[in-house]
């Protein structure tokens, strides 16, 4: 069936679907943390006092990057209402996006190695029902668009990645850092790039980065505090497990967050499996993190996408639906806090195991055909 020239993607129109029985729900009970994208943006444009390049040191509770506000300006023109709701179907849209972004760096992936085309589409629509509650979580219900930014521009990352293309990854790397301070465990995709062209790409994605953040820091040292930005530790966070039962969160916490998921992450590209990268530094958030909100999952749920889409060939993406059960699951339907926290760390910990020391089956002709000659960047995808 075509729409015009365009041939209808059923995957694509049942993950539509799912989507906006998802939106629907959220929708009643929407936009919990919009404000805070709206009074950023008023800060960082002048609009109320104590903002400007002030804005983190006068608002170290304001954990979200330059870009996210540049965007959430987009929506200011609006009634505060019809804003919200403007953004919140728009970050849904991206999250169908990223489902046929991540679909069509699968294709491109696995080009050449003889895996059936209809067999990603099944992987990426079964995977994908388990990634949009999530994401309609984080958008919708949250309305965190900076996380969503983050997740947006490290999907458009890994489409770049796949496609050779080592300026746009370093672009779209910085991009994410600069929605989210938290992206910077994503960072290590960039090894997976030939070493020809990584020096490129890094040098864009620490160009961009520090475009966005150093005129804060430069002109107001108080916003090197904004680091030291401390939240409740709750009863189910995983940290309990560790013996960590500070009240608030730990200063060494977030620096060790970011440094296990880049360690992880580089880890996971020397063994060749990249896919794993995003996965990997998002169990590292949520294994580390003092807070337990379940809009953090949606990065879990990217990162099992992309694994069970590009990082193996299994039909069936069981590791998305694991996610999806024990980490949402376990949140709605078991009440004792400390069952909680174990059962996200035992997934973190297990599935981390699994992506890093599993053995991974090469595809089938070892991508032969017209693609071989671009070997320093597939000769790193192949190796799965």
């Amino acid at each position: 069936m075509r729409i015009g020239r365009y041939p209808v993607r059923w995957h694509i129109v049942l993950l539509t679907l799912w989507t906006t029985v998802w939106f629907l729900v959220a929708e009643r009970h929407a936009a919990v943390s919009w404000h805070y994208l709206r009074q950023g943006e008023q800060l960082l444009f002048g609009q109320a006092s104590g903002g400007g390049l002030a804005l983190y040191a006068n608002h170290p509770e304001l954990q979200i990057g330059p870009v996210s506000f540049l965007v959430a300006g987009l929506f200011a023109p609006f009634p505060p209402g019809l804003g919200g709701r403007l953004a919140d179907a728009f970050m849904s849209g991206l999250g169908l996006y990223m489902l046929v972004l991540v679909g069509r760096a699968a294709a491109d992936h696995y080009l050449g190695t003889g895996v059936n085309h209809k067999r990603l589409q099944q992987r990426v629509l079964v995977a994908g029902a388990a990634f949009i509650p999530m994401w309609v979580e984080v958008s919708v219900r949250f309305a965190h668009l900076d996380d969503v930014l983050a997740l947006f521009f490290t999907t458009l990352a890994v489409r770049a990645l796949v496609r050779g293309n080592a300026t746009a990854v370093g672009v779209f790397l910085a991009l994410a850092v600069d929605s989210k301070p938290w992206a910077v465990g994503f960072l290590p995709l960039l090894l997976a790039l030939p070493r020809p062209t990584r020096l490129r790409a890094e040098t864009w994605t620490l160009a961009l980065v520090a475009a966005a953040w150093l005129p804060f820091y430069l002109t107001h040292l108080e916003t090197l505090h904004a680091a030291r930005f401390a939240i409740p530790n709750q009863p189910a966070s995983s940290l309990r497990w560790f013996g960590v039962d500070d009240p608030a969160t730990p200063w060494w916490d977030r620096p060790a967050q970011m440094a296990l998921g880049v360690g992880l992450g580089a880890v996971a590209v020397r063994r060749g499996r990249w896919p794993a990268v995003v996965f990997l530094a998002a169990d590292a958030r949520i294994l580390l993190d003092p807070s337990v909100y379940t809009y953090y999952n949606a990065s879990v749920l990217l990162g099992t996408l992309i694994w069970d889409s590009i990082g193996q060939r299994r039909l069936v993406p069981w590791v998305s639906w694991i996610a999806f059960i024990s980490l949402y699951g376990g949140a709605l339907l078991i009440p004792s806090d400390s069952t909680r926290g174990f059962i996200r760390l035992a997934f973190c910990v297990g599935s981390a195991a699994y992506v890093l020391l599993w053995p991974q089956r090469a595809p089938r002709g070892c991508r032969r055909g017209r693609r071989a000659h671009r070997e320093p960047v597939d000769g790193t995808l192949v190796n799965n």
